[in-house]
């Protein structure tokens, strides 16, 4: 087993109480195992109790990436959450450490 991160680097981004993790291969040759490997119920299970709501894989072939949208993901959202920095880079790291 490889940690995702060694093959892949992300972006994230928050908005309210949706958390928004992109996945890109550092070589777009792993494009397809990652298709393969990041489902929405790997992501669901590595997030656990995180996220409450939905969560949408969207592929973007034209840049290798992965972008998973996660509802009811921030306790609320960023301005009302008593969480310790769930936010942003906290979400995308916590993708990384999935082995594939």
């Amino acid at each position: 087993m490889t940690k995702l991160r060694e093959i892949a680097y992300s972006r994230s981004g928050d908005k309210g109480d949706i958390s928004n993790v992109c996945v890109f291969p550092y070589d777009d040759a792993d494009y397809d195992r990652l298709r393969a490997a990041l489902t929405v119920d790997v992501v669901r299970e590595k997030y656990g109790a995180l996220v409450t709501g939905d969560i949408v894989r969207y592929e973007l072939p034209g840049t290798c990436g992965l972008n998973f949208v996660m509802y009811g993901a921030l306790d609320g959202g960023v301005s009302i959450s008593l969480r310790a920095d769930p936010h942003g880079k906290s979400m995308q790291n916590l993708i990384l450490d999935i082995d594939v």
